[in-house]
Formats: C-alpha cells, sequence, structure tokens
C-alpha cells in the first residue's frame, strides 16, 4: 500500500469493486471444460481507475482486498498500471474475491462471481474515507454495486454527499449505475430507492437500458435520460448496445453516436475502458459527441481483446481506431502501465 503523501488533488478517485478477473484462454469452451486461465486485476471501478491512468489521469482507488496472495498481486497491479492504492486496505475476515468468465464471441460472456460470504470491497467504511481528498478531487466515481451492502452503502453514499456538499452542484461525480443482481441480496424494486438516493447527489449517471430501468423504471433510452436528469443528474449517459450511446444534459444539449465496429473477442471489460475515457473527456470538457465518440472507441478497442485491465487503450491507440474507423486495434508493447 502507498503511504507517501499526495502532492496535489487527484484527477480522479474511483471507490468500490476489485478481485482478480480469471479468464479463459480457449474461446468458445463451457467453463467446466476449460483448461488454462489467465490472470488479471479486475473489478469494474478499478478497471475505470486503470483506463484513466493509461490515459494520463493521476487516479486512485478506495477499496479493500483479503488479506492473501492475491490481495498482494492486486495492490502490486495498481502500482504497475499508475493507480495509487494508499485507500486499498485488508480485510483478514474475507478472502479477496475472483471472478470467473466464458467466452463465445460476439455476445455470450457468461460471468461468474465468487464475492460469498462477502467480499472484501463492501467492507468500506465511512470513517475510513479521506474526506479532504474527495472534496479536492477533479473528479469521484462510485459504482451501484458499492449501494448493495453496509457498510458500503454508508461509504458510498457519504462519499457522494461530501462531494456534493464541499463542491457544490458543479462537483464532477459519477454514479456507475452497475447492476449485478447476482451481488444483490435483495430485488432491482428494493434498490430502486438507494438508487434515488445516490443520483441525488452525482453529477453524472451512467448506464445500459437494463440499469437505467432498474434505477428509474424506465426503458425506453431517451425517457431513461429524462428520468435519471429527474432524479438529480446533471448529465445522463445510456449505453444502447448495437444502437451506440446517447448522452443528455440537463440544459438540454444532446447526443447519440452509433458503435465503432470490431471484431469482438471478450466484451466484458469495454463498459470500463468506456468509462476511463468517459472520465478523461469529462475533465477535458469535451463537448458531447466528442465525448461519446471517444469513450465508444476505448470502449471498442477491449472488447477487441482478451482482457480487462491490460487492455485498456493509450490516446494514441484510441486516435487510430476513430482515424480508422475501426476498435480492432494491435495491443502496444507493454511500458509497465
Amino acid at each position: 500500500m502507498t503511504t507517501e503523501p499526495y502532492e496535489r488533488p487527484y484527477d480522479l478517485i474511483t471507490m468500490g469493486r476489485l478481485g482478480v478477473d480469471l479468464y479463459p484462454l480457449q474461446s468458445g469452451v463451457e467453463l467446466a471444460r476449460v483448461e488454462s486461465f489467465g490472470k488479471f486485476l479486475g473489478g469494474s471501478p478499478a478497471n475505470v481507475a486503470v483506463a484513466a491512468a493509461r490515459l494520463g489521469r493521476s487516479v486512485a482507488l478506495i477499496s479493500r482486498t483479503g488479506a492473501d496472495p492475491f490481495g498482494t498481486y492486486l495492490h502490486r497491479e495498481l502500482r504497475a498500471f499508475g493507480v495509487d492504492d494508499r485507500w486499498v486496505t485488508d480485510v483478514t475476515d474475507h478472502p479477496t474475491p475472483v471472478t470467473f468468465c466464458e467466452i463465445f464471441p460476439p455476445d455470450h460472456f457468461p460471468i461468474h462471481f465468487y464475492r460469498r460470504p462477502k467480499a472484501p470491497d463492501l467492507e468500506i467504511h465511512p470513517h475510513e474515507l479521506d474526506l479532504p481528498a474527495l472534496r479536492a478531487a477533479r473528479a469521484l466515481w462510485v459504482t451501484g454495486t458499492g449501494l448493495s451492502a453496509e457498510p458500503s452503502r454508508a461509504a458510498t453514499l457519504g462519499a457522494l454527499r461530501e462531494r456534493a456538499a464541499a463542491a457544490g452542484p458543479g462537483a464532477l461525480t459519477v454514479l456507475d449505475l452497475d447492476w449485478r443482481p447476482t451481488l444483490w441480496d435483495g430485488t432491482a424494486d428494493e434498490a430502486r430507492p438507494l438508487y434515488r438516493e445516490a443520483l441525488r447527489y452525482a453529477t453524472v449517471a451512467v448506464g445500459n437500458v437494463d440499469e437505467c430501468e432498474v434505477a428509474t423504471g424506465e426503458r425506453e433510452p431517451h425517457a431513461a435520460a429524462r428520468a435519471l436528469l429527474a432524479a438529480g443528474a446533471r448529465l445522463a449517459v445510456v449505453k444502447q448496445g448495437p444502437k451506440g450511446v446517447l448522452a443528455l444534459a440537463a440544459d438540454g444539449t444532446a447526443a447519440e453516436v452509433p458503435p465503432l465496429p470490431v471484431e469482438v473477442v471478450n466484451g466484458l471489460g469495454a463498459g470500463d475502458a468506456f468509462g476511463g475515457a468517459l472520465a478523461h473527456g469529462l475533465l477535458a470538457g469535451w463537448d458531447l459527441e466528442r465525448l461519446l465518440r471517444y469513450a465508444n472507441a476505448a470502449g471498442a478497442i477491449v472488447a477487441g481483446r482478451l482482457a480487462c485491465s491490460p487492455a485498456m487503450p493509450r490516446d494514441e491507440e484510441i486516435t487510430r481506431a476513430l482515424d480508422t474507423g475501426t476498435g480492432s486495434i494491435p495491443v502496444s508493447p507493454p511500458d509497465n502501465g
């Protein structure tokens, strides 16, 4: 864990899920028959942090791991990717979670979470938060999964409230709706009031149509975007899969762009790459169409690669994808992050 003092506010702090992804090295094979796996850093907020760091942003993650070798591995990976791990702490009672997937391109990627009886990243306590750092950061990214259990729920809502109180309505605070029903003990109807509470304090809401329906009761993309704005967000970003992505701002500005074509290898990391690129563009103050095209390209690139975290693209790769009109971009040589 990093202990050195930070000299200036982070561009982005993400908060929540962290674990180890074990991805099959055989495509088109059911999990029961897979013979070998690759091991990668995983968890949506962690991947978003890696994606933003790849684009040159100063980033830190708030999370927890087990006090075990997988936890040690995740600390090492975060540092290698340029993500500050000072707020990633150990939990002695719960092991670091692992996640398996099956790979059946182009659109079938069953995912299997091993987070029981409880994942360490749900043991983030409100009193552990570095409130001055949260207030000072240029952007905060939290997820719906963080609302699924206590004490993470109180910590997530506390971080959102702290940002809103300290930085006012102009604070860049992103709620990734991130609805994972297997990670909740309750139903979508029971989760909806918690999403509505979080949306009161978020300035940006991001989710696919299923997640928007859980958060707002609306599934049609434009209606869902309007409902997210009515709940408190200043910008709603609705991912529509093959139909592309829609963004609607409270001032009436809107944009809708199609997806970038790609030969899909593994679609599971695409949303996190989209998120990291979205945060990067929001921090840069880009207009909505440029923002969505850039984030779409980042997501397409990762969909064309096996892993999540190591696959996160650099700016020159995203530029190349936009110039060539395809997300099928060769992986750049490694440079330790």
